[in-house]
């Protein structure tokens, strides 16, 4: 049960920070103010309801997985998870939340435009961090399947 709940967790919440990502810069490029508003509320709700869970989930169910195990790939993954969450809660949840609030009334000005680079940038950094946990779990998996494999058969 914990592989198949990390494993959709640690789907899950790099495909919503990506479309967060993504959604954004379409919308900034070629929405209006009112779709940005709209965005900006869709990430906080249901977004977020649908993100944190997910990093919790994905990070508690690797907790439990990295107990069984360990080497050069856990090592690293293990180290990326507290600049993820820090980035994520200290970050971009925040950012998201105050950029909703200015979006929803109207204050699209060079503070909303600064702290929307911010978010990006922040973004960015933990979709990327994201990703490389993803790599290296996948990795794993496949090392571990390698090694139940009796020797000489097709895999």
């Amino acid at each position: 049960m914990s592989r198949n709940l990390h494993l959709a967790a640690g789907i899950l919440a790099p495909l919503c920070v990506a479309t967060f990502f993504v959604s954004t810069l379409i919308v900034e490029l070629l929405g209006s103010p009112q779709a940005v508003a709209t965005l900006k509320s869709l990430i906080v709700t249901p977004g977020l309801w649908i993100l944190v869970p997910a990093m919790a989930a994905v990070g508690g169910s690797g907790f439990v997985l990295a107990k069984a195990r360990g080497g050069r790939l856990v090592d690293a993954k293990r180290r990326r998870m507290p600049f993820i969450a820090a980035n994520g809660l200290l970050v971009l949840v925040p950012c998201a939340i105050v950029l909703d609030r200015w979006a929803a009334a109207g204050s699209l000005d060079s503070r909303f435009y600064l702290l929307q680079a911010v978010e990006l940038l922040a973004g960015a950094a933990n979709l990327t961090l994201m990703l490389l946990n993803l790599r290296d779990g996948l990795r794993l998996t496949a090392t571990a399947h390698a090694a139940a494999a009796p020797m000489g058969m097709p895999r």
